[in-house]
This record gives C-alpha cells, structure tokens and sequence, in this order.
C-alpha cells in the first residue's frame, strides 16, 4: 500500500519560488553539474539536526561539498560484515571514487544526539538501553567517549561529550584502510569542528594542542 501524500503547500510554494529565482538565474551552471557530473572538495559528516546549516556557514555552493548527515555525526569503526552501513558507504564512495581531498566531522553545540548518550550512560535514560531502540544502538558508538568525560563536573560533561563524538568519529575514520591510506599519502586531509549555534562561532580541534579552538 503506497502512503505517500502531496507535498505540503508552504514546501511546493518555496520550490516554485527557488526555480523562479536561484536556479533560473543560474541554469548554466546547473546544466553543467547535470552534464559533467560532481566535483566536491570536501565530504562534510554532520549532525541532522536542522539547525546545522552545512552549506550556509561555509557559503558554499551546489557541487562543492558532498554532505552525510546522521544522529551526532558519529562515524562507526570499519566494520565490513555483509550488513547495510549507510555511514560507511558514503564515506567509501567520497574517498574512492570522487576523491575528496578533505573530510571533515562538523558537532555542534545543544546536539540532542550527544545529550541522549549522555542520559543512557548515566542511567537516565534506560528506554535508549533497549535492544529496539535505534538511535541507543547508534549512540553505542560514543560510550567510549563517555567514558573520558564522566569524571568531570556534571555541568561540563555534555560540550565535553560534544568534543569527544567528532574525536570518535575522527578515530574511527583511519580504522577504513582507503582513508588511512589516502591521509598517509597525503591525498586526504581530516578535520574536526564543532559549532556553537547560538553564537554562530565555529572551533577547530588542535591536535598538536589536544583542544578545540575558536577559528
């Protein structure tokens, strides 16, 4: 049985506007996209909270960055099982057949992802502990990283669980024998940030330094 509905009006009517505009002022360019296919500088690991805004902090436009989106930006361990890995597909097609030269893990600040985490780890949240909860399963990735905060004072543990889920995803990311080879020879840069949506502040991790630090 098909459940799909029309799109709502206020959605259809954004469209409508965008062709009218934005696209009809550049239909060269995107003729060309269609034509001769993606380019993108950058893979960009984000959260899907709709408030990260990839493509409007950095200004870029369509064609620039190929974009992966998932619950707190986590990136899972190399884990070849014959299984469906939605994360580590996007991640083996950016690398091996578009080539970016950059991959970076973009965290943000007040990420619902990393709060959940937080609460199962600590006890408080004992639905996410739930062998059919989704999201608990996902957020499995990062009780390592709640291992390293837990010591600290309860009002600092969630932004330092933030930190820790770009870190974890940046580890994670050099356990792909293709990244770890293409970062070794040089072809592939990584890069860890996080975003204060608030402030509209953008901090880069230091790895000489072992912080983040505001760009």
């Amino acid at each position: 049985m098909h459940v799909a509905k029309p799109l709502p009006s206020y959605l259809v009517q954004r469209y409508q506007g965008w062709r009218a505009t934005a696209y009809s002022e550049n239909r060269a360019w995107y003729k060309r996209l269609a034509t001769e296919g993606q380019r993108p500088r950058a893979m960009i690991i984000s959260c899907c909270d709709s408030r990260v805004h990839v493509t409007s902090i950095f200004g870029a436009d369509q064609g620039e960055f190929f974009i992966h989106r998932n619950i707190a930006n986590l990136v899972p361990p190399h884990s070849p099982d014959g299984l469906q890995h939605g994360t580590s597909a996007t991640i083996e097609y950016a690398v091996t057949a578009l080539k970016v030269a950059h991959i970076v893990v973009l965290g943000h600040s007040s990420c619902g992802g990393v709060k959940g985490c937080h609460d199962m780890c600590s006890g408080k949240a004992p639905e996410l502990e739930q062998d059919s909860s989704f999201v608990g399963r996902w957020m499995d990735l990062l009780r390592g990283g709640y291992e390293k905060v837990q010591s600290l004072p309860e009002a600092e543990q969630v932004l330092a669980l933030e930190h820790q889920a770009v870190l974890t995803s940046l580890d994670n990311l050099m356990t792909f024998p293709f990244v770890k080879d293409a970062v070794e020879s040089g072809a592939l840069s990584l890069h860890g940030l996080w975003h204060d949506i608030g402030e509209g502040s953008l901090f880069e991790y230091n790895a000489e330094h072992d912080r983040f630090s505001v760009i």
